[in-house]
């Protein structure tokens, strides 16, 4: 296990050399995409129109923040991870229209592996660490699909250092949690 420290917008060579287990912080900037984000973002990519922010070698970070406003114009309260699996049927045509070189969550998606191999890294944060999180984003450039509600927005953050963050899949199709599920089952069938 290593630990690497990189910054936004990611390259392939920069998640190429990432391994499964390992442990990330990013700084830079991270987009937050739910269900609704996520929806909205392939249909203006399926009807050729522009997104209003640039996700060539972009990190989405699967997170409904809780966000009030301030007099730098918003401030994080609460920034935890969602469960990604929502995400899994949307996200071969995310990554088939768009650079998208990480993923953060919590839970894994079932089967993305082969989705992601030699493109994209899915990192894992630790669900219940929402205001761990919070204190680790220092600035919100923008926000994006205001009118989706604050969970289902686009939040523009600008990170330093945000982690621990664990490689959950590689590039190389290495899948932890496929691995714990198959160790889980293999497990169960000794027993029965």
């Amino acid at each position: 296990m290593t630990e690497y420290h990189i910054r936004t917008p990611l390259h392939k060579r920069d998640i190429a050399i990432l391994r499964a287990g390992d442990i990330v912080y990013l700084s830079g900037i991270i987009y937050t995409a739910r269900d609704e984000a996520h929806l909205r973002i392939l249909e203006l990519t399926k009807n050729n129109k522009p997104l209003p922010f640039n996700l060539d070698g972009a990190v989405i970070y699967h997170c409904g923040p809780l966000v009030v406003p301030d007099k730098k114009g918003w401030k994080i309260i609460a920034a935890g991870p969602t469960t990604s699996a929502r995400m899994t049927d949307m996200t071969p045509a995310l990554l088939d229209s768009h650079n998208v070189r990480a993923i953060i969550g919590k839970g894994g998606m079932k089967d993305i592996a082969s989705v992601l191999k030699d493109n994209c890294v899915y990192l894992a944060y630790t669900g219940g660490c929402a205001a761990l999180a919070a204190d680790m984003i220092m600035e919100v450039p923008s926000v994006q699909f205001q009118d989706l509600g604050m969970p289902e927005a686009v939040w523009v953050l600008k990170v330093n250092n945000f982690g621990p963050l664990i490689v959950g899949v590689d590039t190389k199709g290495k899948d932890l949690y496929a691995e714990v599920i198959k160790q889980a089952e293999e497990s169960l069938t000794k027993v029965s």
